[in-house]
């Protein structure tokens, strides 16, 4: 090799160099300087000598930062085939650029910086400590050099951290090699980033303070020669406290809190310190927040001595004192988290065996603490409140007088947190300015506000249950000053009416955070007193204003029906107020905005959405009066019934779903008669309409005949105006009349629930075989009466979808049975749109009002079918029948119905039955119905799969991966959601509860044995249910669920993938082991297994749960199957040698087994070959780093030299001499 044909190389080097990161380049150019420098990094013999002439002071750092890269490849890749000599050539070269081979530290680029430090950790990763013993020593000498060289190694000593402990990117017998030597070592590496850190900051303050103590003497030219050396000094510092971030997470505690915890308190001194308060803070943090023995953590309470106090509230203060520069704001949060951490260690601490104190500055961290609850930035306040809820819960400081005191403020400060204020977009307040660092949308925001608002819900909730008379009395002064300030709308006036309130409108926000505040305390302060002690007199009192309170404005009307519920409970005491409740429920039923009434001439006005919410909420506070208390409001049911009657009568007065509701609350009531007959003449009089309507020979003929129907509800017509014009809507709205009231009947009609009640109300009727209690429900003859027509109208909506039905369909309606646009959207997961959502009135056109009637009509149906099983029981199970019926009517034509229809019948119709019904019924019932279920819907999801797996291997259709509503993304989802639903409704027939309650989270992140973790893998008592043996008896259903659980597994559904490996696969085949399976289809479950591996490989979870479950067959079906042996050979690289090995331990019982995990792991890397891999790591050259001779077996003396021997031949113990 001439020194020529190296300058020659590289000169066409950084020509190409030049050439890829010049932007005028073409890209031919481009490509072929790229190609070029790839060649030469593969196949250059003298790429060492190339590399570090390029790597010379002289070149351009982009030149530079290439041959540095030169030198990087070739230790990664050529390492293990380079002679001796030229290894120590090259480290040696290495250290020499670091020694003297870099700009000055101010100078050097940081890529630079970084690559330089990549080579030697490279090198230290391949030969320390065995071949290399003084690399801590050559970089200690490195440093004193001075600051360039220091900081270079601090970057050595964090990447090495970072590679070892953090990523663990190398083999495990290195990888413990080199953290037990860094771990021996720790002292020495502590010693030696504490001593930089302390004289760095020492001299970088000496100069930074010089100008002050020197005053008027200094000049400045002395002031800027300081300038670059402080600058210097501080530079180290930063890499010093970046380093120490690298090793305080893991290493002993002992190194963290020794020498009477000096780096604690040196991170606290650095608060202070401008330029290094980020850094320290990170630190600290990081140690603060360490867990580990009690007993080791004790020194950490250190932090609430009076010299960390102090240092960490000036520095909060001084960040906080300089308004909102992006750099302090970091700094402020990292500090909040440290406070958060000091919280939890005292939490973990107190009350433990360790013979902790409460600290004597606790009432000053409180404090502390309490400014960043009240600090105007939002994410701040929430960020505390984890601790403030461990504070409350914690059975020794929840006792402490000082936290007792800091209750009433930390309510006080909910108060101003809960006003949903500080929208990025706005500048209403000066959350607004902090939000804008920390969210980028309003959406966004919104999305946070409502998870904090629940999180500052639940911790108010114990802060009153340590005092909840002052919370009772904060929401009631807020109350009584909410009901009489004057309404403020904002600038933004809401277009439901002048001078009504948006969700934006100061005096909204405020009544809604107000309501929330006191819906929270009440219920707390009911909880928690004893019933003597509640205020009855001050409740009553606020109910009372709040009763007689009038406003026309429906979001505050919404807020006040709530504040209604919170008192409510005081009404238990003075049931006299009751009336006075319902009449105002009542009242806001048929509350109208006064402008929408001109409107009533021929079709009214929409309600806005606002207006709804309040009918919706007085109905639904009504149904909660009802169940929640239901003795109380017996004695006013006449009182009660006659009003409903009185809206009933007038048709157009209440939506459909506002007169179920108000009917629901009355059968709620009547459970209480606990008088069968009695109930039974209520219901019989309360369905009578719907009766005489549903059973009527003309809607017999509507609801049993598709073209009829479509008629009927108006889908066969042409509209001209889609908006104000449409005829037919009376007649839908009687179905869903009819509809919504058997469902409300059927979901609320009950026998009393003491069985003793219950035998003397006439309600009991023995037991059934299994020794289960009977009872008749009194509204089964009713809803019987009706159930012939109900399943007539099921099968008329399911042919609806028949191509000829869809094709009647008029011009305005032939998109009336598609998906709506909201549930588009949720199955998208597109967020809706936060602004005005409750503002503008609802104009749906015709076409929107259709879609919405099928769709609910389609839910309901199902849900009363749901719902009969549970209601009325074996009256129900034994009608005629059942089966054939349902079969004939909701599995009819299940060919046509689309995805986004079937899913809810799976979820709310079939689910539910097989769930409540009882063991006596499995063979009359569930297993006919459910058999040809299985294998419809194995047939339909396997079509679905395959052609969504076609579509990705042809990828034509490019265009539609830009637009993510596109309809392609849309189906692919639909049948990702769909064969969830198949697959959890598998696992809820056939595996028992245990099975299913195990934990199913993904395994965690970490090396491979960890993903082994046993967290993945199913119990041992995955038991199948008496259902699931009932299921398996029957050969077709047995196969179809089978085959549909292991094809399932190879499907593009992660989580549909890991919830079936770890629930249902295993059960299920473990039922079939002991028949004859034929050796075919042994083959093809093994196989099942390993597709899904080279699927879903690359994800930990799944993985994990496939290798066991891969694992589990083998061992289970390998003795008595040869065949599987022939399947493990065809896996790609695997080593025969070592299947052999596994096989005979496997088959020869007189073997004592190796442990289950060290099998698990064998078997693993067996089959690796068609575990799959994440993209980004298919196409990667593979880096193998060789195991050196072990540190810790002692190995005998003879052998010493020839484990040592290289592959070069000769013997050595240390590759690299000082």
């Amino acid at each position: 090799m001439s020194a020529e044909q190296v300058s020659g190389l590289c000169e066409q080097l950084v020509k190409a160099v030049t050439v890829i990161m010049d932007p005028a380049s073409t890209q031919r150019y481009r490509l072929e300087a790229l190609k070029f420098c790839e060649e030469f990094k593969e196949k250059c013999p003298i790429c060492v000598p190339c590399g570090l002439k390029l790597a010379e002071k002289t070149q351009t750092a982009i030149v530079r930062h290439f041959g540095l890269q030169i030198l990087e490849h070739v230790v990664k890749y050529r390492w293990n085939n380079m002679p001796r000599l030229e290894k120590v050539y090259l480290k040696n070269n290495v250290m020499g650029l670091i020694s003297s081979g870099t700009q000055s530290i101010l100078e050097e680029e940081s890529h630079i910086k970084d690559v330089l430090s990549r080579i030697v950790v490279e090198m230290i990763k391949r030969e320390w400590p065995q071949h290399w013993p003084d690399m801590l020593k050559e970089l200690d000498t490195l440093s004193k050099q001075g600051e360039t060289q220091t900081e270079l190694v601090m970057f050595i000593l964090l990447r090495l951290a970072e590679d070892v402990v953090t990523f663990q990117t190398l083999p495990t017998q290195r990888r413990r090699d080199i953290q037990q030597t860094l771990t021996q070592n720790m002292e020495k590496i502590f010693s030696f980033l504490l001593t930089a850190l302390q004289q760095n900051v020492s001299k970088y303050r000496c100069m930074v303070g010089a100008p002050q103590e020197q005053e008027v003497l200094t000049t400045p030219q002395t002031d800027l020669a300081q300038e670059p050396k402080a600058q210097a000094n501080c530079r180290v510092g930063i890499a010093a406290l970046n380093t120490l971030a690298g090793y305080i997470d893991w290493v002993a505690l002992s190194h963290i809190t020794a020498d009477n915890c000096k780096l604690l308190e040196m991170l606290c001194l650095l608060l202070n310190e401008p330029e290094l308060q980020v850094g320290a803070a990170e630190c600290l943090l990081i140690a603060v927040s360490r867990k580990g023995k009690l007993e080791d953590r004790k020194p950490l309470m250190v932090l609430f001595g009076d010299v960390a106090m102090h240092c960490i509230l000036s520095a909060a203060q001084t960040a906080d004192g300089e308004g909102l520069v992006e750099k302090h704001y970091v700094f402020l949060k990292r500090l909040c988290q440290v406070l958060c951490a000091l919280g939890s260690q005292l939490c973990a601490l107190l009350g433990s065996d360790c013979d902790v104190e409460t600290p004597a500055n606790f009432g000053k961290y409180l404090e502390s603490f309490l400014a960043f609850t009240t600090h105007p930035s939002q994410f701040l306040r929430s960020s505390t409140q984890i601790t403030w809820g461990a504070l409350f819960r914690h059975e020794v400081l929840s006792h402490d007088p000082l936290l007792l005191a800091v209750v009433p403020k930390y309510l006080r400060a909910s108060m101003t947190n809960l006003v949903k204020v500080g929208f990025p977009s706005k500048a209403d307040s000066p959350s607004c300015e902090y939000s804008r660092f920390d969210f980028d949308s309003d959406e966004d925001f919104n999305a946070f506000f409502n998870s904090f608002r629940a999180q500052q819900g639940e911790v108010m909730r114990m802060a009153c249950r340590l005092d909840p008379l002052t919370g009772f009395q904060m929401a009631g002064e807020w109350l009584k000053y909410q009901l009489t300030a004057p309404v403020d709308t904002g600038p933004m006036n809401s277009k439901t009416g002048e001078g009504l309130c948006s969700i934006f409108s100061p005096s909204f926000v405020q009544w809604d955070a107000m309501t929330f505040f006191s819906e929270s305390v009440i219920s707390q302060m009911f909880r928690t007193m004893d019933k003597d002690e509640i205020p009855v007199n001050d409740g009553i009192d606020l109910l009372q204003l709040v009763l007689n309170f009038e406003t026309k404005d429906p979001l505050i009307l919404s807020c006040v029906l709530t504040n209604v519920s919170a008192l409510f409970p005081f009404v238990t005491y003075r049931p006299e107020y009751l009336p006075q409740v319902l009449s105002k429920l009542f009242a806001s039923v048929t509350f109208e905005v006064v402008e929408e009434s001109k409107f009533v001439v021929s079709v009214q006005a929409p309600r806005t959405r606002a207006v709804k919410n309040v009918r919706r909420h007085a109905c639904s506070s009504i149904i909660k009066m009802c169940r929640d208390y239901p003795q109380l409001v017996l004695p006013n049911f006449e009182m009660l019934y006659n009003h409903v009657k009185q809206l009933l009568s007038n048709e157009l007065l209440l939506t459909q779903m506002e007169k179920c509701a108000l009917m629901e609350a009355l059968v709620l009531i009547s459970n209480q008669f606990k008088d069968y007959e009695r109930q039974k003449a209520f219901l019989e009089e309360l369905m009578a309409p719907v009766a005489g309507l549903w059973l009527s020979p003309e809607m017999q003929r509507v609801l049993s005949d598709p073209e009829a129907f479509i008629s009927y509800v108006g889908a066969d017509n042409k509209i001209a105006d889609p908006v104000l014009e449409d005829p037919s809507g009376l007649n839908r709205s009687r179905i869903s009349f009819c509809v919504y009231t058997i469902l409300g009947v059927v979901k609320r009609a009950r026998w009393p629930a003491a069985t003793e009640e219950a035998k003397a109300g006439g309600f009991f009727l023995g037991y059934l075989p299994s020794g289960t209690p009977m009872y008749r429900n009194p509204c089964t003859e009713q809803v019987l009466k009706l159930f012939d027509n109900l399943l007539a109208l099921i099968r008329t909506h399911n042919n609806l979808y028949m191509p000829e039905m869809v094709a009647r369909l008029g011009d305005t309606f032939a998109k009336a049975l598609d998906m709506l646009e909201v549930e588009k959207n949720a199955i998208l997961g597109l967020p809706q749109p936060l602004l005005e959502l409750y503002d503008s009135p609802v104009y749906k056109t015709v076409l929107e009002r259709m879609q919405g009637f099928f769709c609910t009509l389609y839910d309901n149906c199902f849900h009363i079918l749901g719902n009969a099983g549970p209601s009325m029981q074996q009256d129900f199970y034994t009608v005629e029948g059942l089966a054939t019926q349902l079969l004939s009517s909701a599995f009819n034509n299940l060919n046509n119905i689309p995805d986004y229809r079937l899913r809810p019948m799976l979820r709310v119709f079939v689910k539910p039955l097989v769930l409540s019904c009882p063991s006596e019924y499995y063979e009359t019932l569930v297993c006919p119905m459910l058999g040809p279920l299985f294998t419809y819907l194995h047939m339909r999801l396997s079509q679905k799969w395959q052609v969504i797996n076609q579509r990705s291997m042809l990828c034509e259709d490019d265009a539609a991966d830009d637009n993510p509503e596109s309809q392609e993304m849309l189906e692919e989802q639909l049948v990702r959601l769909l064969t969830r639903e198949v697959m959890d409704l598998a696992t809820v027939c056939c595996v028992s509860k245990k099975g299913v309650e195990q934990n199913t989270t993904a395994a965690v992140d970490g090396d491979d044995d960890e993903a082994m973790a046993t967290e993945v893998t199913p119990p041992a008592n995955a038991e199948l249910t008496e259902l699931g043996k009932c299921l398996m008896k029957q050969e077709d259903v047995c196969t179809a669920v089978l085959i549909t659980a292991y094809t399932s597994l190879s499907w593009k559904d992660t989580l549909s993938c890991q919830r079936t490996t770890t629930q249902l696969c295993w059960p299920l085949l473990k039922q079939v082991l002991p028949g004859n399976l034929l050796p075919d289809a042994v083959s093809w479950f093994f196989t099942s297994v390993l597709k899904g591996l080279q699927v879903h490989g690359q994800h930990d979870g799944c993985m994990a749960a496939l290798v066991h479950l891969a694992f589990q067959i083998y061992e289970a079906l390998r003795p008595r199957y040869g065949e599987l042996k022939a399947v493990m050979e065809q896996i790609p690289d695997i080593q025969l040698d070592s299947l052999e090995q596994f096989d005979s331990k496997l088959l020869n019982p007189t073997l004592q087994k190796v442990a289950d995990k060290r099998r698990k792991d064998h078997f693993k890397r067996l089959i690796s070959g068609c575990i799959g891999k994440p993209i980004g790591e298919q196409f990667r050259k593979e880096v193998h780093i060789r195991n050196l001779p072990s540190l810790f077996k002692k190995v005998k003396p003879s052998l010493e030299t020839d484990v040592l021997e290289n592959e070069d031949g000769e013997g050595f113990n240390v590759l690299f001499e000082p």
